[in-house]
C-alpha cells in the first residue's frame, strides 16, 4: 500500500490534527487552564478554516483506487461548512463553559468534529463503502451531543428518537445498495452508472427509492421528517444548530454526487419524479406546520424541513447551475438559520425561555438582539435586499433551466410556499416589533462570544446579498467539476 495517498486527504488530515489537539489540550492540561479550551478549539479551527481557504485543492485527484476523491469543488463545500462549523463554535462557547456543561465541554468539540470527519467522506466518497463510513461516522456521535445534556429528561427523548431513525434510514439505504450491487456487481460509483446501463427493472427503481429514503431521513425530507421536531426541541440549543444546517448542507450535496454520479443516465425515467413529490410536499408540510408551532426550536425544525425542499431544487436541476445554486444556498441558510440560533440561545441561556409570547416586545428591552433576529427571519423568508433573496432566485432559475412543463408547475408551487413562509416568519418579528404586550424578557447583555457569532452572521446576511463575488466563485468552480458527465 502506497500511503501517499493520504496526502491526497488534505483537509481531513489537517481536521484531525485539530481533532488531536484539542483533545490532547483537554486531557493533559492543568485544571485552571481548562477554562480556555473552549476558545483553544475555536482558534484551532479558525486557523484550519483559514488554511482550507488559502490552499484548497487545485486539481483534481483521487486516492484508494479511486474510491476517495478530492477537487475544487469538494474542496469548496467543505469549506463552506467550515465557515457554519466555526460560527456554531463561537456560539456554544458560553454554554460550554456554563457550570453544568463545563466539565464536559471538550467532549462536545471532540464529538463535533469527528462528525465534521465523517461529512467530509461522504463528499468526496465515490465508492458506497467509504460513504457508508463517512455517513455512520457523522451519525453516531450526533446521538451522543443530542444527549448532551444529560440532566434534561427531553434531551434523553431527543437522542433516543434520532438513535433510531438513524438505524432504521441506515438500514433502508443499505438494503437499497444490496439491490445496487445485486443489478451491477460494484459499489464504485463510476462502475455502478456504466454496468446499469440499459438497466430498465422494477429492482432499480425499489433500489433507487430506497437510496433515496435512507438519505432523506438525514434530510428531513417529507415523509421522512417526523424525527426533526422532537429531536430539534430536546436537544441543546448549539446541537440543533449544528444539526439543522451542517448535518442538512453535507448530506445535500452528498445526496447529489450519488444521484448524478450513480444514477444520471436515470434522472429522467426514475428520480426525477421522485424528487417531485419529495419537494412539493416537504416544503408544502414543512411550511404548513411551521405556522402552527409555539415553541421556537419547533419553529425552525419545520422552517428547516420546508428549507430542505427548496435546497433539492437544487439537485432537481441536475446540472452545473443547480449545484452552484445549491452550495450558495446552503452558504446564505448557514449564516440566516445560525443567526437565528444565535439569538435564540442567547436568550435561552440568560433566560431559559425559548417560547415564541416570550418573544412580544423584544425590540424594547433587547434591540441588537431583535434586528439580528429579523435580518435572519427576512432572509430566510427571501426578501430583499438580503441574502436569502438572492439564493432563492438562483435556485429557481437553475431549476427553470430545463424548460419542462412538470419543473414549471414544481417552481410556481414553490413560490405559492414561499409567500405562504412570508407569513409564519414575520409572526415572530410582528412578536418582537408591534406586539402591545408587556416584554416577557428584560434587558441583558449577551456574551461576548455571542455577540461575536451574530455580528458574523449579520454581516453575511447583508454581504451576501451586496456582493455578487461569492456566487460567481461557486459557478466557476462547479463548471469544472465533470460532475454531470452521466446525464444523457
Amino acid at each position: 500500500m502506497d500511503y501517499s495517498q493520504f496526502l491526497v486527504m488534505r483537509q481531513e488530515i489537517a481536521l484531525l490534527v485539530v481533532f488531536l489537539l484539542v483533545f490532547l489540550y483537554d486531557t493533559f492540561m492543568p485544571r485552571r487552564a481548562l477554562g480556555a479550551t473552549s476558545w483553544f478549539a475555536v482558534g484551532c479551527f479558525a486557523l484550519f478554516t483559514a488554511y482550507s481557504f488559502i490552499w484548497p485543492a487545485a486539481d483534481a485527484a483521487q486516492a484508494f483506487d479511486g474510491m476517495y476523491v478530492t477537487s475544487p469543488v469538494c474542496s469548496l463545500i467543505k469549506n463552506i461548512l467550515n465557515v457554519g462549523v466555526l460560527i456554531v463554535l463561537i456560539q456554544a462557547t458560553k454554554w460550554t463553559d456554563s457550570e453544568m456543561q463545563s466539565m464536559r465541554r471538550g467532549e462536545f468539540y471532540e464529538l463535533l468534529l469527528v462528525t465534521l470527519f465523517g461529512m467530509y467522506l461522504m463528499i468526496s466518497a465515490r465508492h458506497f463503502l467509504v460513504f457508508l463510513i463517512g455517513l455512520e461516522s457523522a451519525s453516531l456521535p450526533l446521538a451522543a451531543m443530542v444527549a448532551f445534556d444529560k440532566n434534561r429528561y427531553e434531551s434523553h427523548e431527543a437522542a433516543i428518537k434520532y438513535m433510531l431513525t438513524a438505524v432504521f434510514s441506515s438500514a433502508i439505504f443499505m438494503m437499497g445498495l444490496s439491490f445496487v450491487y445485486g443489478l451491477s456487481g460494484t459499489m464504485y460509483f463510476s462502475e455502478i452508472a456504466r454496468n446499469l446501463q440499459g438497466e430498465n427493472s422494477a429492482m432499480l427503481v425499489c433500489a433507487l427509492a430506497f437510496v433515496i429514503a435512507g438519505i432523506g431521513f438525514k434530510l428531513s425530507l417529507v415523509p421522512f421528517h417526523l424525527w426533526t421536531a422532537d429531536v430539534y426541541q430536546g436537544a441543546p440549543t448549539s446541537v440543533t444548530s449544528y444539526l439543522s444546517v451542517i448535518s442538512k448542507g453535507a448530506a445535500a450535496f452528498a445526496f447529489l454526487v450519488v444521484l448524478v454520479q450513480c444514477f444520471g443516465a436515470f434522472y429522467s425515467q426514475v428520480w426525477e419524479w421522485m424528487l417531485y413529490a419529495l419537494i412539493i410536499l416537504t416544503i408544502t408540510i414543512g411550511n404548513l406546520f411551521a405556522i402552527r408551532q409555539k415553541n421556537m426550536k419547533r419553529f425552525l425544525a419545520f422552517s428547516s424541513i420546508s428549507q430542505a425542499g427548496y435546497i433539492m431544487l437544487g439537485i432537481e436541476g441536475c446540472n452545473e447551475g443547480g449545484m452552484a445554486a445549491l452550495m450558495f444556498y446552503i452558504l446564505v441558510y448557514i449564516f440566516s438559520n445560525l443567526g437565528a440560533f444565535g439569538v435564540i440561545g442567547a436568550i435561552e441561556n440568560k433566560t431559559g425561555k425559548v417560547e415564541m409570547t416570550d418573544y412580544n416586545g423584544l425590540s424594547r428591552t433587547n434591540p441588537w438582539l431583535a434586528c439580528a433576529m429579523m435580518l435572519a427571519m427576512f432572509s430566510l423568508a427571501g426578501i430583499p435586499p438580503f441574502a436569502g433573496f438572492f439564493s432563492k432566485f438562483f435556485i429557481f432559475t437553475a431549476a427553470i433551466g430545463q424548460g419542462s412543463i412538470a419543473i414549471y408547475i414544481l417552481v410556481l408551487i414553490a413560490l405559492i410556499n414561499t409567500i405562504v413562509s412570508l407569513y409564519y416568519y414575520l409572526l415572530v418579528v410582528k412578536a418582537m416589533y408591534i406586539s402591545p404586550e408587556e416584554p416577557q424578557i428584560a434587558t441583558f447583555r449577551s456574551g461576548c462570544a455571542e455577540r461575536l457569532g451574530l455580528w458574523i452572521c449579520v454581516a453575511g446576511i447583508i454581504g451576501l446579498g451586496i456582493v455578487s463575488f461569492f456566487y460567481d466563485t461557486i459557478i466557476t468552480t462547479s463548471q469544472t467539476s465533470g460532475l454531470f458527465a452521466a446525464i444523457p
